[in-house]
């Protein structure tokens, strides 16, 4: 009798950012250790190895908190149901690729600690990336949202993690289309801006998206477990008029109005068919120089865009 084939193990394929602190499989062992509110959510994949369901929020919540707390000791974190709840090694990417780009400006060099200034557009009620920028490099962080109950959710994590206090503030943006304008003080400086903007251009394209990624990860489209929104989110963080390439085309007009109030203005774009118009905008604004950098991680593609009006330092 012929033997029955077993399933290969697809190679895993190392996409993040050198530094990033989550390269290869998750350490399931350590993170229930450190966790073990996760357990319960740990499944066995046709390999044999240890994972979550990344479809159920509920779960991914608990991976992240399990996350925060074995690698970046963040003991204490919590979001309200319905919320966004992003995957953490991505955001980890972002934030190491914005330090490559401070470090060109500064004879190669990351600047590291509180003189280090950074504000997070649409902090959300998760507060990821304060955290992880914190974390790695030090930094001070100002995080900004229109949405007050995801502010005060962001603020209770603050306030329930010993130093965060110190490293992080949060700022209620009262213009819900405004970006930079009530948020930046007339004589304040930053070195970094960063965001995630809302990608989708309606509720109906975000549910699409989402039913694009439940499929991704194996499950029947007709499921009636599918979640509405993958990984959770609020309107205002998943779609807006004209979608992301409208978002940043705003986002960029505004920063004109703050160009010697920081050295590089960012956000994540999530489709390359946003590169055109965003370039355009970037042209209009009259900025001194831009980049755009390439990230990847798993089945996803995506980039980061940052712009400055300020000439080469070094």
């Amino acid at each position: 009798m012929r033997a029955k084939p077993h399933a290969t193990k697809p190679a895993k394929q190392t996409l993040f950012h050198p530094r990033n602190r989550h390269q290869g499989h998750y350490d399931f062992a350590a993170l229930i250790k450190a966790c073990p509110d996760l357990a319960p959510f740990v499944i066995r994949t046709p390999y044999g190895d240890p994972s979550i369901n990344f479809a159920d929020p509920t779960a991914v919540k608990a991976l992240n908190r399990a996350l925060l707390k074995l690698v970046y000791a963040v003991d204490h974190w919590d979001i309200p149901a319905g919320y966004l709840c992003p995957p953490i090694p991505g955001r980890a990417d972002y934030l190491h690729c914005l330090a490559d780009l401070l470090a060109k400006d500064h004879s190669g060099v990351i600047p590291q600690g509180k003189k280090v200034r950074v504000l997070d557009i649409g902090v959300g009620a998760n507060c990821v990336y304060p955290l992880i920028g914190h974390a790695e490099y030090g930094w001070q962080f100002v995080g900004a949202d229109i949405d007050q109950f995801a502010l005060n959710n962001a603020q209770a994590i603050i306030d329930a993690n010993p130093g965060l206090g110190q490293a992080i503030t949060l700022r209620h943006q009262p213009e819900p289309k405004a970006m930079f304008q009530h948020i930046v003080e007339t004589d304040e400086f930053f070195d970094l801006t960063l965001c995630n903007p809302p990608f989708h251009t309606s509720a109906a394209e975000a549910r699409k998206g989402s039913q694009r990624k439940w499929e991704n990860l194996g499950k029947a489209a007709h499921s009636k477990h599918a979640p509405t929104l993958n990984f959770g989110g609020h309107a205002n963080e998943l779609w807006c008029q004209g979608g992301e390439e409208a978002f940043v085309g705003r986002m960029i007009a505004e920063s004109a109005l703050f160009a010697r109030n920081c050295l590089w203005f960012s956000s994540l774009i999530a489709k390359s068919a946003s590169l055109p118009g965003v370039y355009r905008a970037l042209e209009r604004a009259g900025v001194s120089r831009h980049e755009t950098i390439s990230m990847a991680q798993g089945q996803k593609q995506s980039r980061m865009i940052a712009w400055t009006f300020f000439d080469q330092l070094k």
